[in-house]
């Protein structure tokens, strides 16, 4: 990625800095949903949980084979800091896909979202704090969480993966900004292949064939690897406010790809909250971006 950064403005936001990071986003995005839409039969033989773990397991396997990240120079807080994001990675992960299980999509969707929202609304300063306001409504649209009943178990589940998925926004920012390159990337998501193979592999292990590995690698690359590669670069560019408004165009982007891919045709209240969701992304893209953090050291493979 180059380093040549636009001059700040008055305001202190360098121009550009905020379309590049929203375009990583919505790559980002888009190669999460197309990753879901491609576990379906994944999650029929090994279930939520399994099909969660052979894939964190194959990218932390990926990364440690072509990265290499030499753990040793990266400082302790750095250190730390990929460490939490690896466990928290592990839960929003494994976390929303119980949730899945037991609830509708779009309310498990919906609670989870509130983790991003939540960070956008907190994180944000002033007239900004509309465009995660305007997000809420779209999600709460694209969702309709009051449409049915709630598995208790399963909303735990997924506000659980909610404060994982904002602890993971934070962490993201923190890390990018400490390590170089892909290299915190390329230690957390080892970390969080560790914590989950703990939690889940020892149950899925004698159900997996071949065909199952080998799916599991395809899958492993349209998510996590690609995407939480992106998420880290993107919030080099925005400030995670932006960031976490941004994340709410998932549900768009999911109904796009679920009409394409699986034949699912929104309802027109739906096609309503993509409406509020698409103006709050612009929004957030327009007003988000950040002043450029001073490049670490590059770390090298060992």
């Amino acid at each position: 990625m180059s380093t040549t950064t636009s001059p700040p403005t008055a305001g202190g936001t360098v121009p550009g800095n905020a379309r590049k990071g929203a375009a990583m986003a919505l790559v980002s995005m888009s190669c999460v949903q197309l990753g879901l839409a491609g576990s379906v039969g994944l999650i029929d033989d090994l279930g939520a949980a399994g099909a969660a773990w052979i894939r964190l397991a194959w990218a932390g396997l990926l990364l440690v084979v072509l990265v290499r990240p030499r753990v040793r120079d990266l400082t302790p807080s750095a250190l730390r800091a990929c460490v939490a994001l690896g466990v928290v990675t592990a839960g929003v992960t494994l976390l929303f896909m119980a949730a899945v299980a037991r609830l509708p999509l779009g309310t498990a969707s919906a609670l989870e979202f509130l983790g991003p929202l939540g960070v956008a609304a907190f994180r944000a300063h002033g007239r900004h704090r509309w465009w995660a306001a305007v997000a809420g409504v779209g999600v709460l649209l694209l969702t309709e969480p009051w449409s049915g009943g709630a598995d208790p178990v399963g909303v735990a589940f997924a506000l659980g993966a909610a404060v994982c998925w904002a602890a993971y926004i934070l962490l993201t920012q923190r890390v990018g900004d400490e390590v170089a390159g892909i290299a915190g990337v390329a230690v957390s998501i080892p970390v969080a292949a560790v914590v989950s193979t703990v939690l889940v592999g020892p149950f899925v292990i004698g159900d997996l064939t071949p065909r199952l590995v080998l799916v599991g690698l395809g899958l492993a690359i349209l998510l996590p690897l690609v995407p939480f590669t992106l998420e880290l670069m993107a919030l080099r560019h925005l400030t995670t406010a932006a960031f976490g408004t941004l994340m709410c165009l998932e549900p768009a982007i999911a109904l796009l790809v679920g009409l394409v891919a699986l034949g699912q045709v929104p309802e027109p209240l739906a096609v309503v909250g993509i409406g509020f969701v698409v103006v709050a992304g612009i929004g957030a893209e327009r007003t988000g971006s950040r002043e450029p953090v001073p490049p670490e050291p590059p770390i090298h493979g060992g």
